[in-house]
């Protein structure tokens, strides 16, 4: 593993399972942790989770597997593990998984869908960066239909959405009758509550909102509230896209990830 690629001894010890990274930090201060036999005391201590051998009170301690799943997150709860408010989050699927494993991106509350959940913080880091434009597909039901000339100017000139003009790379009807209307939108990015927006500002309203696709990643027929494993494919596909030479240079800082990090607004 490159240096680069090390980690603080108390957040491998966290990611690890062991405890929360702020006793991880009072485990290593206490002397309780040894690396290669030696105990370290020092909280900036960098461990390389593929070579060195870390203890805690003499038993050895490993990183768990990397674990890679689709979720189909209902309508109704928040992407989060916890919530001060005692609403209702992902933590209530997540039993049995490995220690550590977390959304990628998130969609809010009253939206549903496509989440890749992962215990692979470097995947996901590079999945929710600006750089590699990952596609994201939302299939909409809208209260009425939009006006069509609204879209239009959307698709032509965008939308400003908190500072920012941002364009939709496809916004497409798929079935209109007396019951119901469908859209499906294509984005590259997640700004906060951009396809809500997007209707909103072309005269309708989201009844509902499902993420369809990630990337190379389909959410089919998979029911809310059930997981499964990415198969192989899946995953060779999603490393294919992140090393891929077409993709475009960074256009800002990599979204802070879990233990600290920020991930794109909700759609």
């Amino acid at each position: 593993m490159a240096a680069k690629q090390k980690m603080r001894l108390a957040r491998f010890l966290a990611r690890a399972g062991v405890t929360s990274r702020r006793k991880a930090e009072d485990l290593v201060r206490s002397g309780r942790v040894k690396v290669n036999g030696q105990v370290v005391t020092d909280l900036s201590f960098r461990v390389d989770p593929e070579r060195d051998r870390v203890e805690v009170d003499g038993q050895e301690v490993r990183l768990p597997e990397k674990v890679y799943y689709l979720f189909h997150k209902p309508r109704g709860y928040l992407t989060a593990l916890s919530d001060p408010h005692g609403r209702p989050t992902l933590a209530e699927f997540l039993g049995g998984l490995p220690p550590g494993v977390f959304p990628v991106g998130r969609l809010d509350r009253d939206s549903e869908g496509l989440l890749l959940l992962t215990n692979d913080g470097e995947l996901a880091q590079r999945l929710l960066h600006p750089r590699y434009a990952i596609p994201r597909v939302y299939r909409v039901w809208l209260t009425r239909p939009p006006r069509e000339d609204l879209l239009e100017r959307i698709r032509r000139e965008g939308l400003e959405i908190e500072g920012r003009r941002v364009f939709p790379d496809e916004v497409r009807l798929v079935k209109r009758s007396r019951r119901e209307c469908v859209y499906e939108v294509r984005l590259h990015e997640g700004r906060k509550r951009e396809v809500r927006r997007i209707f909103a500002a072309a005269g309708s309203r989201v009844k509902r909102l499902v993420r369809v696709a990630f990337g190379p990643l389909k959410l089919g027929d998979l029911p809310p509230g059930k997981m499964r494993p990415l198969t192989s494919w899946e995953l060779r596909a999603l490393r294919r896209l992140l090393d891929s030479p077409s993709v475009p240079e960074a256009a800002g800082n990599i979204p802070r990830g879990p233990g600290g990090s920020r991930s794109p607004a909700p759609a």
